[in-house]
């Protein structure tokens, strides 16, 4: 019960606003409707470089960008801040009273293409020769529908993985910044759930085909079938090292480097049986979610 006492203190340690949090993921589905996105879609900078890596923490980001950055075209960038950066700036030249998603009601063609050149311009930065370059921040997830607007012909891919091993997965790390929603298992339930809603009106209003999702339990299953769905919605041709990521030398600082630096594997699969007993609090709250053995 170790994870549960030093969440518990850590949890009283952190400020979070949970009633602020969820109300921002509940507002952007307000402000992103089918009629906005259809409004200012052919108005972003066309570059196809970016791949985003979107989800929640813990859900087979890293196992994704990893099998990416193998490809000799892919440059691998980690989580980096730079989207959300660009947003504060844009937030910046509208005035401290503008916020987040509401802002976006008031910019205009030039404001959406100046988003997208200033992002682009600060990741090619890394890797100005690569054809693309991944971001895997998980909590860009928020921002879908603004990287279309701003970004058309990037490609976004949104890992997922079972509900309750990717919340346990979730509770039993330290993180270093940000997922305050993470140290209790009430309102780490809640949060998945409004994730998960965000997600599906994603769905709906952006074009067909304009998230590719990736199930971590399906890469395990077939690494090759489900790399291969990965290379080409990135539009690259196939290359067999993306099957040998766990070989590719690469920083990786997220909770999961070690992972990915070995072969695929299957015993995090279900793991939250084990504690099941001691998750009744977060299985409540997911309660209609797609939990599956």
């Amino acid at each position: 019960m170790r994870t549960w006492d030093g969440n518990a203190l850590k949890r009283q340690q952190i400020a979070y606003d949970e009633a602020a949090t969820l109300g921002e993921l509940d507002r952007v589905q307000s402000v992103f409707t089918c009629e906005l996105i259809r409004t200012w879609q052919d108005v972003g900078d066309p570059s196809p470089v970016p791949v985003f890596i979107v989800g929640m923490a813990r859900s087979g980001s890293t196992l994704v960008e990893q099998i990416l950055a193998s490809h000799p075209q892919v440059f691998g960038a980690g989580e980096l801040k730079h989207f959300d950066g660009s947003v504060k700036q844009i937030r910046t030249n509208f005035g401290d009273a503008a916020i987040y998603p509401e802002l976006v009601s008031g910019m205009t063609d030039e404001d959406f293409r100046d988003l997208g050149v200033r992002y682009l311009a600060e990741i090619k930065r890394l890797a100005s020769d690569s054809i693309r370059i991944t971001d895997k921040a998980p909590g860009n997830f928020m921002f879908a529908g603004l990287i279309h607007l701003a970004l058309p012909n990037a490609r976004i891919i949104h890992t997922i993985r079972n509900p309750v091993d990717t919340c346990l997965s979730c509770f039993s790390k330290l993180f270093n910044e940000g997922q305050n929603h993470t140290y209790d298992l009430a309102e780490l339930g809640r949060y998945y759930r409004h994730y998960q809603e965000l997600m599906a009106h994603w769905h709906r209003v952006l074009p067909p085909g304009r998230i590719l999702d990736v199930r971590y339990e399906d890469v395990v299953a077939d690494l090759e079938g489900q790399a291969r769905r990965i290379i080409a919605h990135c539009g690259l041709n196939w290359d067999p090292r993306c099957l040998a990521f766990h070989q590719t030398e690469r920083p990786v600082l997220t909770a999961s480097a070690a992972q990915v630096r070995r072969p695929i594997y299957n015993n995090a699969i279900g793991r939250w049986r084990v504690h099941e007993e001691a998750l009744g609090l977060l299985l409540a709250e997911l309660d209609g979610s797609d939990i599956k053995t």
